[in-house]
């Protein structure tokens, strides 16, 4: 135990919390920026089984940030990657990497027998999916975000409301570190608070962080936040599915355009967003499933159909095609 030491002699912690942290099974849904700091303070503090998950590979574009990637690991699997420096840095810290997406009908899978869920993806499609599965699941859900010089993180689902009870609007104007940029510091600083919240929650620590929001902005260089306990879940949400989940009588509308890819399904119709209005022959549809790479087109799709058209809508976020899928 002389690994724990330092941990174990704090008051709150003890040992108790250090048998509580070896006891546990997370799933981390992204092995970027955020899961840096993450990883490393939870393989550093002795979590008992780590579920990694991501498709993509390290990328020279990623190192400012993603920093627990090496120069040699570029073009290897993150996930590979990262679990090899996290069996270097603690042993007894179990790691699964899984070179996949986690997706609508994947994560129950991925999820299973886990005691808790961190979100350190860059998707906001995905991140609805995760928090979905968890307020059904009642699995507490870290969920953090961060673009630009700000970010945020917060405790989500189990005995808190879900991400969609505190974000239930797609914002006006959606952000990603691909098209805002991104400074490391930032991404540090919200994924070692992701870390503490999630060992906070293992722990059972006192006042719990599920039900509680942390923002930073570098440019002030100011914290803030607010507690959401009683925040009300939205009557009716758009959920997100995968491509396997289509039924054989939905109108499938790919937003895509045909140089991003081809058609979601063979019999998917090709559309525009604005051309999404009420000239569509809707007769006799049941369900509208509406299809492009991140979610935002078909998101924004979806609230212009819900104008004038009462029938059920999901919504699919592609991704991109070259990721690969496949599960080591």
């Amino acid at each position: 135990m002389s690994r724990y030491d330092r941990q174990i002699s704090v008051a709150v912690f003890g040992r108790d919390g250090q048998a509580k942290l070896a006891a546990a099974r997370v799933l981390i849904v992204g092995a970027g920026g955020l899961a840096s700091p993450v990883l490393q303070y939870l393989a550093g503090a002795g979590i008992g089984h780590i579920r990694l998950a991501d498709p993509d590979i390290v990328s020279v574009t990623n190192m400012h940030r993603q920093t627990i990637f090496r120069t040699s690991d570029l073009g290897m699997a993150k996930a590979l990657a990262a679990a090899s420096h996290m069996r270097e840095l603690n042993p007894d810290c179990e790691i699964t990497p899984i070179v996949a997406q986690v997706t609508p009908d994947t994560i129950d899978g991925y999820a299973a027998e886990v005691d808790l869920v961190l979100d350190c993806a860059d998707s906001f499609a995905l991140s609805y999916c995760v928090s979905d599965y968890c307020f059904v699941k009642r699995l507490p859900f870290i969920h953090a975000s961060v673009v630009g010089m700000a970010g945020y993180v917060g405790g989500f689902c189990a005995s808190a409301p879900s991400l969609r009870a505190v974000f239930p609007d797609l914002p006006h104007r959606f952000g990603s570190c691909a098209e805002d940029g991104v400074l490391g510091p930032v991404v540090g600083v919200i994924g070692s608070l992701q870390a503490q919240m999630t060992i906070a929650t293992i722990t059972r620590t006192q006042p719990s962080p599920l039900g509680q929001l942390v923002t930073y902005d570098a440019v002030e260089n100011r914290f803030g936040g607010f507690r959401f306990d009683h925040a009300e879940e939205p009557n009716s949400g758009l959920l997100f599915i995968s491509p396997s989940q289509i039924q054989p009588h939905d109108l499938v509308i790919d937003l895509r355009t045909p140089d991003e890819a081809g058609l979601v399904t063979p019999d998917a119709r090709r559309l525009a967003l604005d051309q999404i209005n009420t000239d569509l022959p809707l007769d006799g549809v049941a369900r509208i499933v509406l299809c492009c790479r991140s979610g935002q087109r078909a998101w924004v799709a979806a609230e212009k159909l819900s104008g004038f058209w009462p029938g059920a809508i999901s919504l699919i976020a592609v991704g991109d095609p070259n990721f690969i899928q496949k599960e080591v």
